[in-house]
């Protein structure tokens, strides 16, 4: 039985290169492995770290801001915020119509080429994004019912008229505070800004109630009487 011959230095140098070959092969690809496995890993993680940022200073925000601050009005609870909104609302409303005091009176008129009662009321409220009907008659049914004791009025109320002697409404204006509102007047042949508590006339219709249209805040208290 023959022996083995060890290789000799010239046949071992191609075996071991081989071998240095094969091995940084597989280092290179086991690199490149742990190297995707730490991309998909970072992928993963950082939104989730992102978002538990997120919470976190969320939480501090919170706890570093308390809800109300007794004493203070530092933070000023929602109906105060609302009634501040219904208010500036109605103070647009009147600026609205006050703008457009002087325009003549056209029957059929809904635009500021031409207005009638009913017409400038809708147009009004329509540059406030409130929709209301086309006839003075239609819009005196509209919105909630108020008394007509002036101390109870808001501008932008609606006013309803109607001839003396009969029943039912033909005419309409808005209140826009100080016992005064504003009206399209057949009789004047303009928009015009009048006192409730005018002297009477057979020109002059009768004042029949009040509709609210636009919520909140508080009465226009300086008003003490009514008129015709």
């Amino acid at each position: 039985m023959s022996s083995l011959t060890p290789p000799s230095k010239h046949a071992a140098a191609p075996i071991r290169r081989l071998r240095e070959g094969v091995g940084r092969r597989a280092r290179i690809l086991l690199a490149m492995q742990i190297s995707s496995s730490s991309r998909s890993l970072r992928l993963v993680v950082r939104p989730v770290l992102a978002c538990a940022l997120v919470v976190a200073c969320a939480v501090t925000a919170e706890a570093q801001s308390p809800a109300v601050k007794m004493g203070a009005a530092v933070q000023r609870r929602p109906f105060a915020l609302w009634s501040e909104s219904a208010h500036n609302l109605r103070d647009t409303l009147v600026a609205v119509a006050r703008a457009q005091i002087g325009t003549r009176y056209v029957l059929g008129g809904t635009t500021p080429k031409g207005f009638d009662c009913s017409g400038l009321v809708r147009y009004v409220m329509a540059a406030l994004k409130v929709e209301l009907p086309r006839t003075a008659a239609q819009q005196a049914r509209i919105g909630d019912e108020v008394s007509t004791d002036p101390s109870s009025l808001r501008p932008g109320d609606l006013l309803t008229f109607g001839r003396k002697g009969r029943t039912g409404v033909s005419h309409i204006g808005i209140y826009v505070g100080q016992g005064r509102y504003i009206h399209a007047s057949s009789v004047a042949g303009r928009v015009i800004e009048s006192d409730l508590n005018r002297t009477g006339s057979p020109l002059i219709k009768a004042w029949r109630g009040v509709r609210r249209v636009v919520a909140g805040a508080e009465p226009d208290s300086s008003n003490k009487t009514s008129g015709g």
